[in-house]
């Protein structure tokens, strides 16, 4: 089967039976014992593990019987005995290695015993008491007893059928086909349906034997049930404490972003309230005394002309300086050289009205910031600015803006950093609180370094995306 991504990879096993044995789990790999690859996987790892175990597990099970037979006698065989049991952890790691390598089946290490405080003879005993030494030791020689007998009978049985298909070749004629009593064909028939049997009798034999071998080693060379059970509830405790974490820390995240949106709609509507009084008291009562001069000029336009006309330059002041309220207002609301030029040239134009001497440096491309993050660094910089220019007694302001990586997202980085008196507290009510509810609603920082005569530094941080 194919697909617009290439030709579909076959299953990989997935159980040691299926990597192993797979002629004892399904009809079509018994049907292709015989030429399947696990098969002579089988015979190598048996036969490799039966001259592995006739030597170095025959000795290893040799000293352990004898270390601990000569224990009874005051202690002589406790040092050979703890020797022995060491080198049968050596011998467990071997034999993981060599399954590994020749069935290509992973067997877990068993956790490092625990060593001896102190004491000669408590670290002495402490090999001793470690029973996947024992295991191990054990496993030595059941291995050499699994091995001894399925290699032979699959040697034997593979080698019965090469013996029956050399027949054909050369056995007319002799003793055994005149022993047989059958004619030279049928006799033919019977030899190569015999090599056929033991071919796959010795192919089966072969997998079944592996497989005994590695079922063996997992329980006994690998973790023991009481290691898996103790290292499953670590890693259950462990996914635990990380779930109550992160509940903690999304619980306190709810905190505080129910307190920044609270912040966010008081700024905004102490932002609306400043709107309405600076309407009221300045371009409304402009607007009603210009509508006053208007009136005064259209009264007098035929008997007092001079007066007339001294009305209208009044009111054409008064249009000139409601409109440069009017921008003014606009420009704390939205400044159009935000969205017309950026936050780059935005900054440059709240530089040139300060009277206080700014160096406006910036970083790097600001325009893959969104409109939220660079109106409210925008902001940011004219409230601080206006600070300065009240309160800080400065004599040049640093206004530095970039964009900085940070984990999965891009943040927008303003600083501004003037050499005044500093001492500066964003006090309730105050203009830096308000700026310290709009970035907590964009997600932000707003950090405020102000130490008493030392300058007054305030660094905003803004998600791009915000």
């Amino acid at each position: 089967m194919t697909s617009d991504d290439g030709p579909t990879p076959p299953p990989q096993p997935r159980t040691p039976e299926d990597r192993v044995a797979p002629a004892l789990v399904s009809a079509p790999a018994f049907f292709r014992a015989p030429y399947d690859a696990a098969t002579w996987r089988a015979v190598a790892a048996l036969g490799t593990g039966w001259m592995w175990h006739l030597t170095g597990g025959l000795v290893l099970w040799i000293l352990v019987v004898v270390s601990a037979g000569l224990v009874p006698a005051l202690g002589v065989g406790v040092p050979l005995l703890a020797a022995s049991l060491v080198a049968a952890r050596w011998f467990g790691g071997a034999e993981r290695a060599r399954i590994a390598a020749q069935t290509g089946v992973l067997i877990l290490a068993p956790l490092p015993r625990v060593r001896a405080r102190r004491g000669f003879w408590s670290g002495l005993w402490s090999p001793v008491r470690d029973n996947r030494a024992w295991a191990a030791a054990l496993y030595a020689f059941l291995a050499m007893l699994i091995s001894t007998v399925f290699f032979p009978l699959t040697a034997a049985l593979l080698a019965g059928a090469v013996a029956a298909v050399a027949f054909v070749p050369l056995g007319q004629g002799t003793a055994l086909a005149q022993w047989s009593g059958l004619s030279w064909p049928a006799t033919v028939v019977g030899a190569l349906a015999g090599a056929v049997v033991l071919v796959w009798a010795g192919a089966a034999l072969a997998q079944y034997g592996s497989y005994l071998m590695v079922r063996l080693a997992t329980y006994l060379l690998g973790p023991s049930a009481a290691d898996v059970a103790r290292a499953r509830a670590a890693v259950a405790e462990q996914e635990t404490r990380l779930a109550e974490a992160a509940a903690h820390t999304a619980r306190e995240r709810a905190v505080v972003l129910t307190e920044s949106r609270t912040a966010a709609v008081s700024a905004a509507d102490t932002e609306r309230r400043r709107i309405e009084r600076d309407l009221h008291d300045g371009a409304q009562q402009r607007l009603v005394a210009l509508g006053v001069e208007l009136g005064v000029a259209r009264r007098l336009a035929d008997k007092d002309p001079e007066h007339a006309v001294a009305a209208l330059e009044l009111a054409h002041r008064e249009i000139k300086e409601t409109l440069a309220e009017l921008r003014d207002l606009v420009r704390g609301i939205h400044p159009a050289v935000l969205a017309d030029r950026g936050l780059d040239a935005a900054l440059s134009a709240l530089a040139g009205r300060s009277p206080v001497p700014v160096r406006v440096e910036v970083t790097g491309d600001l325009a893959p910031a969104s409109a939220a993050a660079q109106a409210a660094a925008y902001f940011v910089v004219a409230e601080a600015l206006t600070n300065v220019a009240k309160h800080a007694g400065a004599e040049s302001v640093r206004v530095h803006a970039s964009l900085v990586p940070e984990d999965e997202q891009t943040r927008l980085r303003v600083i501004v950093h003037d050499d005044g008196r500093g001492g500066a507290e964003p006090s309730p009510g105050s203009g830096l609180e308000g700026l310290r509810g709009r970035v907590a609603a964009l997600d932000g920082t707003f950090e405020l370094d102000s130490p008493p005569g030392k300058g007054t530094r305030l660094t905003v941080e803004v998600p791009c995306a915000s």
